[in-house]
């Protein structure tokens, strides 16, 4: 994916459902994946351009699964200059082996967004972006609709009452695979923690029957994304029309 059309998706998330105001200080949560990496470029590229003006820092929750090299990421951040704050946590210790978790998952997001959250709010800003994309949406709601019997997936904008922050998701229109594309052909640095349960989630196993899907119905994650586009999802907030705009 070339970083032409990276800004073009981008922006289209965010006009779509009104994501940026005039005079943001947007916190964009660096986990080291290809996909927080992306949407660091992604918004400094549109920074430069967008017609409203906004602030962006960074940071990175390091949850302790091992050593991760950030180095690289503080360089980057330092180039496009926007301020980098690392969050030093015991997340990884208290998860394994203090509490021993056999579904680790939904407490270590819990715990990692709190610290991005009190952190953003420390340092000024008003909007924390987070890099899901389509194939996390999708995902998403098989999750729901699979295991809590709910039509649901996270929303594109939503504001969080007890921190007075907003959360928005900028690269909800671009899929893993273009992702993937970027990440190659700008080599990002990639610098994500080891985390003992990669590959062996219920977010793992709604990853491969979409895929599968997919494959066996050629199109059908698209009309499945349509789907909640439509869906009329609590929570989401209205898409904009562009005669609007």
């Amino acid at each position: 994916m070339q970083l032409q059309k990276l800004y073009s998706y981008t922006r289209r998330g965010i006009d779509d459902y009104q994501m940026i105001d005039d005079g943001d200080v947007i916190a964009i949560g660096i986990s080291g994946g290809k996909d927080s990496l992306t949407l660091l470029y992604a918004l400094h590229g549109l920074k430069r351009f967008y017609p409203k003006k906004f602030e962006l820092k960074a940071i990175t929750v390091d949850l302790g699964f091992g050593i991760q090299d950030l180095d690289k990421i503080e360089e980057l951040c330092r180039s496009f200059d926007i301020e980098y704050h690392i969050i030093k946590t015991d997340i990884s210790d208290i998860i394994f082996n203090q509490r021993k978790e056999t579904n680790p998952c939904s407490l270590c997001a819990k715990m990692r967004k709190g610290a991005l959250n009190e952190k953003a709010e420390e340092i000024g800003c008003n909007k924390i972006a987070y890099a899901h994309h389509k194939d996390d949406i999708i995902e998403t709601m098989f999750l729901s609709l699979l295991f809590e019997g709910r039509f649901h997936s996270f929303s594109p904008k939503t504001y969080l009452d007890r921190m007075k922050l907003t959360v928005i998701r900028p690269m909800m229109y671009i899929t893993e695979g273009e992702v993937v594309s970027f990440q190659h052909k700008y080599e990002l640095p990639v610098a994500k923690g080891k985390c003992p349960v990669d590959g062996s989630t219920k977010r793992q196993y709604a990853k491969e029957l979409v895929t599968r899907l997919n494959t066996e119905h050629p199109g059908s994650k698209e009309r499945i994304f349509r789907a909640i586009l439509n869906g009329k999802i609590q929570g989401w907030p209205d898409l904009i029309p562009r005669y609007e705009r």
